[in-house]
């Protein structure tokens, strides 16, 4: 099975990648230096050379706040590459896995959205997203999008490598405590995205790693577990105001994951654990 993984130089890219291979599948890795997604021409010719039994399409402008103001390069990112990479996926009859997010939502209430529940995003990064995923279930019949939300990888910056940068100079910390969502390891979603891959299971998926927590909890459990004695004091968004709003409530369901019998990802708790480890035998 040959698959084409869009944004192989990003967190989720790079661990796809990674697990494909593992399981002894050819898997093709591209940057926007490998293919420039919003040349409509360039994607057609490359995916039509490659000839790949499915798309993982990991590459996404994610900068969220930048996005509010530069939003002619986010709309081409995520909207016109999306349409050239499924049109292009749609004229091989391709699988497509469309990698979404919480941002869909507007966070209104405190209970996990449903995979059903209608998008409602409340920022333009969301939006360009909830856009792709309307192109996605238009143009093609073998699609997948995966919801996903506060992202971690070996390849990257994230909340994770961010704490602990913050924690080699200071022993007191801000962060926001009434936001709330899921962690979500690259490394354990890369074996579901693959393992979807090889099915005929097609829909939307919510699939973050399981329990919910705020970025205060989840600042304080990385601590936690790095041994570093550094004190997290909660503050409301309000206290923390950004270019681009969030929305407060990210928990999402995942009870589709459920139905069509795959297995969930891992507790939050446990994925930490298991990337501070990673990370201490990457530095190695």
């Amino acid at each position: 099975m040959r698959i084409l993984v869009t944004g192989y130089n990003g967190q989720l890219g790079y661990d796809v990648v990674r697990e494909g291979k593992r399981h002894g599948l050819e898997m093709v890795g591209t940057t926007s230096s490998d293919l420039d997604i919003t040349d409509e021409q360039a994607v057609k010719n490359y995916v039509g050379i490659l000839k790949p039994d499915a798309i993982i399409h990991c590459a996404a402008y994610t900068a969220v706040d930048k996005a509010e103001d530069d939003q002619e390069t986010c709309w081409n990112v995520n909207v016109n590459g999306t349409r050239y990479l499924a049109t292009a996926a749609h004229q091989l009859d391709a699988k497509f896995i469309y990698i979404s997010t919480d941002y869909v939502f507007d966070g209104q209430d405190d209970i996990p959205f449903k995979e059903t529940d209608s998008p409602n995003p409340i920022g333009y990064y969301g939006q360009t997203k909830f856009e792709g995923e309307n192109i996605v279930k238009q143009l093609l019949d073998k699609w997948f999008i995966v919801r996903i939300s506060w992202v971690f990888g070996i390849n990257g910056n994230n909340f994770i490598k961010t704490m602990l940068r913050l924690a080699e100079s200071r022993n007191q910390l801000n962060v926001v405590s009434d936001q709330y969502g899921s962690p979500t390891y690259t490394a354990d979603l890369a074996k579901l995205l693959i393992q979807m891959a090889k099915t005929d299971k097609y829909g939307i998926y919510h699939a973050s790693n399981e329990g919910f927590c705020n970025w205060a909890e989840f600042a304080r459990e990385i601590f936690k577990q790095a041994g570093k004695s550094i004190e997290v004091k909660g503050i409301s968004t309000e206290d923390y105001p950004t270019r681009a709003e969030r929305p407060k409530n990210s928990r999402m369901s995942k009870q589709n994951l459920l139905d069509a019998g795959f297995e969930p990802l891992s507790d939050w708790h446990d994925a930490v654990a298991r990337y501070l480890k990673e990370l201490a035998e990457e530095v190695k």
